[in-house]
C-alpha cells in the first residue's frame, strides 16, 4: 500500500510454494527508500525481488539434494546460506542495477558533467530486503536493512528472530546500496526437527507496519491478532477486509507498508495464491492491532 506521504509505493513482495521438499515456500519482500538520492529505489527494490527469488530456488534444491553425511552437509548448507548466498545476493544485484544505469542514464548527476562512478550510480537504487525459504525440515531468512521477519510458533508463540540489537536510527538503515552490504545481512536458521515442530505462521513486513505502533509490544500484539484472525475468520475473510484497514493504516506511518505471510491450516498444505492486502482494525496505539500492505497465503 502506498504511504499517504509518498508520490508513488516503492516496495516490491513476492511469494510463491507450499512448503514441501519438492516445492518450497519463498518469501520475500523489498521496500526501496523513495528519497531523492534514491530515485530509481522502486527499481532496486524489483530487482531485488526477482533476484532473491532466484537464488532462494537454488538454495532450496540444494536442501533437497542433502546427502547421507547428514550433519556435515547441513553444516555446508548453513555456511553457503550465511556467506556464499549473500555474497552472490548482493553482487547480482549491484550489476543488475548497473546494467539498468547503462540502458537508462540519468543526467545532472554530477556538478562537472563527468561520468558519476559506481557507488553513486547503486545508490540511486537503494533498498532493503528481507526473504525466506521454508522446507519441511529447514527455515532459513535473510534480511539487509530495516522491516521485520515475524515467526509464529505453533504454540502461538511470537518472535522476532532477525529483529538488530540496536535499532536504527531515524531513516537511516542498511541497505543493498551500502558499501559490503553482503556482511550486513542477518541470517535467520533454524531446522524443522519434527512436523509438529512447524512454524505456524511466518510473516515478512517492511517498516512502514512496525512504524505504526508506539512500540515493539504493540507490532508483537498486530502478529498474534493477525494469526488469531486467521484461525477464527478464515483467510477469505480476512483478506476481503485488509484493503479498508490497509488504508487506514498509512495514516499512522506515512510510509509504504507491505506484509506477505503464509499460514499453515490444521493438517493441510500450504496454498501457493496470494493476494495484496493486510489484517486487522488499526489503531496506532500499544494496545492496537494495526495493518498494513500483504500478501498472504495458507500454506
Amino acid at each position: 500500500m502506498r504511504g499517504v506521504n509518498k508520490r508513488r509505493n516503492q516496495d516490491w513482495c513476492s511469494i510463491e510454494g507450499t512448503g514441501t521438499a519438492e516445492d518450497p515456500l519463498i518469501l520475500v519482500v523489498a521496500d526501496g527508500h523513495g528519497s531523492a538520492a534514491h530515485a530509481r529505489s522502486d527499481i532496486g527494490a524489483r530487482y531485488a525481488v526477482d533476484l532473491f527469488t532466484v537464488h532462494a530456488r537454488e538454495f532450496a534444491c540444494l536442501v533437497r539434494t542433502e546427502g547421507p553425511e547428514g550433519a556435515r552437509s547441513l553444516s555446508w548448507l548453513m555456511n553457503y546460506a550465511r556467506n556464499e548466498l549473500p555474497r552472490r545476493l548482493i553482487g547480482g544485484w549491484q550489476e543488475g542495477v548497473l546494467d539498468h544505469w547503462s540502458r537508462h542514464p540519468a543526467e545532472n548527476m554530477s556538478v562537472d558533467g563527468s561520468e558519476p562512478r559506481d557507488d553513486q550510480k547503486v545508490l540511486l537504487y537503494g533498498a532493503t530486503l528481507i526473504g525466506a525459504v521454508m522446507t519441511s525440515h529447514l527455515l532459513v531468512a535473510w534480511q539487509l536493512g530495516d522491516g521485520e521477519l515475524t515467526v509464529v510458533e505453533e504454540d502461538g508463540k511470537v518472535s522476532l528472530p532477525l529483529a538488530p540489537a540496536n535499532a536504527d536510527l531515524g531513516d537511516e538503515t542498511e541497505s543493498l546500496c551500502s558499501r559490503r552490504a553482503w556482511q550486513l545481512v542477518r541470517v535467520h536458521w533454524a531446522p524443522i526437527v519434527t512436523q509438529d515442530r512447524t512454524p505456524r505462521m511466518i510473516a515478512l513486513s517492511t517498516d512502514g507496519l512496525s512504524k505504526s505502533f508506539a512500540s515493539d509490544e504493540g507490532f508483537t500484539q498486530f502478529m498474534s491478532g493477525l494469526d488469531q484472525r486467521l484461525s477464527e475468520d478464515g483467510l477469505e475473510r480476512v483478506r476481503a477486509a485488509l484493503p479498508e484497514w490497509l488504508g487506514k493504516a498509512t495514516r499512522y506511518s506515512g510510509d509504504d507498508t507491505t506484509l506477505v505471510a503464509a499460514r499453515r491450516p490444521t493438517g493441510g498444505a500450504a496454498d501457493g495464491s496470494c493476494t495484496e492486502h493486510n489484517i486487522t482494525e488499526p489503531s496506532g496505539t500499544d494496545d492496537g492491532v494495526t495493518n498494513h500492505g500483504t500478501r498472504m497465503t495458507e500454506r
